[in-house]
């Protein structure tokens, strides 16, 4: 027992002063940098596998977090939603079938899953068809009404390329009726005076199917490849499942603000206007980052599911070209973020003592990315070493 004892105790003196070791190598990558004259700088590390702070420089600075936002709506969402959760399109119609010849409308039921694609509208399509319909004659009509009428989110800038947040479309285009119009003729049925409409299900509808999504795969795509339409999606998904109708960015902030209150945060002390990052108004820190991240890893159920999400440095998505040929590479699991002025970067890595470690950086004011970029490259690299 005393032998344990003494092994016990020289290895926690040994991971002390590699602690130690680590904290001034960061600090020296600092202290090089230019930024840290010119530009703000967020940074916590954690030590998951000891359950404490490991690095700490300015973390609880209140900064624009830019795509690492998505931590957040993937964390909260996984949390509100379960792991089980899938994104619905649904179909249904109303009226009389009689002599192959639908004298009615069929209503399409938006869920705001930005994944339903062609293959989507072609099994809508079957599906109208085995009921024995070749000729429709009334209206396709489009319900809207799972969420408000906001086209875009709170602090947007006007000249961005930004996605349209809407509960239907197919792909980027918003003409869904139009475009499921158009694949029933296609698909040999035919339309006599059909025209679209907008308006709700009315009750006594009858049930055609649904296209689904899971979280999994809506995720994948929003993490690895930083897709703001995706992550707008996933953040009203948890107002949706609440049962507010219409949904609302306010509600689901609600939501969220609460995930964080789990993780120990003060939600009171930030601001959350979207769930992609894409806003000027959202202010996050390092500190709540790294928070979110601890309170997934202690939660197997959203740890499992978020971590095969994230870009992997030197292998895939928004971190592929990044890291390559350093001990990062294929260690750092972390989710990017880029806006004008903003770079960051939140996720795990494994330590050199084979300790698992969380963090985020979070770089402000800084005139060309690559700089950016780079400061947080070398900090990921020094973590690895």
């Amino acid at each position: 027992m005393k032998k344990l004892s003494v092994f016990l105790v020289l290895m926690a003196f040994a991971a002390s002063l590699m602690a130690q070791d680590v904290r001034h190598r960061l600090d020296s990558v600092f202290t090089a940098s230019p930024l840290a004259q010119t530009a703000q700088i967020g940074m916590l590390v954690w030590d998951l596998t000891a359950d404490q702070p490991m690095f700490n420089y300015q973390a609880q600075q209140l900064l624009r977090p830019a795509s690492t936002m998505k931590v957040l709506t993937a964390v909260a969402a996984l949390d509100q939603l379960g792991v089980d959760y899938t994104f619905s399109t649904s179909l249904y119609y109303r009226g009389t079938v009689s002599n192959r010849t639908l004298q009615g409308d069929l209503y399409v039921v938006g869920g705001m899953d930005p994944m339903f694609d062609a293959d989507d509208m072609e099994a809508f399509v079957a599906n109208v068809r085995r009921l024995g319909i070749d000729t429709i004659r009334g209206r396709i009509v489009s319900d809207l009404s799972v969420k408000d009428t906001l086209r875009y989110g709170e602090g947007w800038c006007w000249d961005d390329d930004n996605p349209v947040l809407t509960p239907l479309r197919i792909g980027r285009r918003l003409d869904f009726a139009e475009q499921f119009a158009a694949a029933l003729q296609r698909g040999g049925a035919v339309l006599v005076n059909v025209s679209t409409a907008k308006g709700r299900l009315p009750g006594g509808s009858a049930f055609v199917c649904a296209r689904t999504h899971t979280i999994d795969q809506v995720m994948l795509e929003m993490m690895k490849e930083s897709n703001n339409l995706y992550a707008e999606s996933m953040f009203y998904q948890t107002a949706i499942r609440s049962g507010q109708r219409p949904a609302t960015a306010k509600e689901a902030r609600k939501l969220e603000r609460g995930v964080m209150s789990r993780a120990g945060l003060l939600p009171q002390n930030y601001r959350i206007a979207d769930g992609s990052g894409l806003s000027l108004y959202n202010y996050l820190s390092a500190e709540a980052l790294t928070m979110l991240l601890r309170y997934a890893w202690f939660d197997n159920r959203i740890y499992s599911h978020l971590l095969p999400t994230l870009p992997v440095a030197g292998q895939d998505g928004t971190l592929k070209k990044r890291m390559t040929g350093t001990p990062a590479e294929s260690n750092v699991q972390a989710k990017t973020g880029t806006l004008t002025g903003i770079t960051s970067l939140a996720g795990y890595l494994t330590a050199s003592d084979g300790h698992r470690l969380c963090f985020a950086v979070i770089v402000q004011g800084v005139m060309r990315a690559a700089e950016g970029r780079e400061l947080i490259d070398r900090l990921c690299v020094e973590l690895c070493r």
